[in-house]
């Protein structure tokens, strides 16, 4: 019974953080000026919405960024992320919003959501030299059930595709999490069909610790979106106390979702374009300004770097 309720519980609480996501969302000004498929599935094709540098050139080795939308694995789109993927191509990144198949729209389940997370970075990284960037340095980023997937990319050992190319690595050079959700999600799993589920029962649940040599990486979360927060604040800690970088920043009585709205997409970009320059894969100060109103407070690490 215990068992139950807590998979209710987690239920609605995903529930609850999916509709966070959806208002007042920060539209790009652009569509997406590619969108190329990446996958054929039983239940459809699934694409890759690019957005390219002014000065973009296919003989470019650029970095990239890829990004994986919320939903509750259940429902969502691209479109999220077309703001943020607009923005890190004026800055010089190639950027991709991915689709994976939905339950809602596809009748499928989180081993698939997995699985199509992993072939979208082996794709990118194999048609390297067509769209323009460094298959090493390719950095994954997310919202919610989309941070999920961000962090399941960098996991050495997953879902995969069983024809997905295993020799090329889906693991990301960094990762940017909008409010992952990871931590009790494993019980939302539990008791759910899908093809190998104690494969995706084990991989879900290694989301609460970071692996060796684990990607350097960034969280946001709003401070009442108490769920994934210690468990991504625990997550950070043990990242620095094995010598990888785990940054952790915090909006003030904010809640699941905060980072798709106004003032706090603007806080957040910069925060994170700040990031990615501090790993040489920018270069400049950010170009998006952000209101003196919308402080998001670095809690981990305590020091400096």
């Amino acid at each position: 019974m215990a068992a139950v309720v807590g998979v209710v519980l987690v239920g609605i609480v995903l529930l609850v953080a999916h509709a966070a996501d959806a208002p007042n969302r920060n539209p790009a000004s652009t569509s997406p000026e590619k969108v190329l498929v990446f996958k054929t599935t039983p239940q459809g094709e699934l694409k890759l919405h690019f957005y390219f540098p002014r000065d973009w050139s296919p003989r470019d080795k650029r970095p990239a960024l890829v990004f994986w939308h919320g939903g509750v694995f259940q429902s969502g789109s691209p479109r999220q992320f077309y703001a943020k993927a607009e923005y890190f191509a004026s800055r010089g990144l190639v950027c991709a919003s991915a689709e994976y198949r939905l339950k809602n729209t596809h009748g499928t389940l989180i081993d698939k959501c997995a699985e199509d997370a992993r072939s979208a970075m082996r794709w990118i990284k194999g048609h390297a030299t067509e769209i323009g960037i460094d298959p090493e340095k390719v950095i994954a980023s997310g919202g919610s059930a989309g941070g999920t997937l961000a962090l399941l990319v960098a996991r050495e050992k997953g879902p995969d595709a069983k024809d997905d190319d295993v020799r090329i690595s889906p693991r990301p050079c960094a990762t940017i999490l909008f409010n992952p959700a990871i931590g009790e999600l494993e019980t939302f799993i539990v008791g759910r069909v899908a093809e190998e589920p104690a494969l995706v029962y084990a991989q879900v649940a290694a989301l609460n610790t970071p692996e060796k040599n684990e990607p350097p990486a960034i969280f946001f979360f709003g401070t009442e979106d108490r769920q994934f927060l210690e468990v991504s604040r625990e997550f950070c800690r043990k990242a620095e106390a094995q010598g990888s970088r785990g940054e952790l920043w915090t909006a003030e009585k904010m809640g699941h979702g905060f980072f798709n709205r106004p003032p706090w997409h603007e806080a957040t970009v910069r925060k994170a374009d700040e990031f990615l320059g501090s790993l040489g894969y920018l270069k400049g100060p950010p170009e998006i300004k952000a209101s003196l109103a919308a402080v998001l407070k670095r809690e981990l690490p305590s020091g400096g770097r």
